[in-house]
């Protein structure tokens, strides 16, 4: 699934909008109106990652950092979840808010 169709839908699960375009440079949404409007980015900015999950409602478990196992992150919310796996830690964060967005998606995706 394409970065936008994921926030897009992430942005329905939440609802948030009105989705005015996404701009794929910054990996985001423009949420508003096209005179006052803000820039959405649960991809890349930690914040809105965190109000998506908490607005979703959705649960996030991690392993701790092993070196002899694959590390990964689970969120998951409504009966739907999306795990992401990593290799370095500094990848953590990352992979975090793209679990958030997938389930958000997977949510809005369930949604009429």
């Amino acid at each position: 699934m394409s970065d936008q169709l994921l926030l897009e839908l992430a942005a329905k699960a939440a609802g948030i909008g009105p989705v005015l375009c996404y701009e794929a440079r910054r990996r985001c949404l423009r949420i508003g109106n096209r005179s006052q409007y803000y820039l959405w980015r649960p991809l890349t900015t930690d914040g809105d990652a965190f109000r998506l999950s908490i607005s979703s409602r959705m649960d996030v478990e991690q392993n701790r950092n092993s070196e002899t196992e694959e590390s990964w992150v689970c969120a998951s919310g409504f009966g739907h979840s999306a795990m992401e796996e990593f290799r370095s830690e500094g990848s953590r964060a990352d992979a975090t808010r793209r679990a958030i967005v997938r389930t958000a998606a997977k949510i809005g995706r369930s949604m009429p």
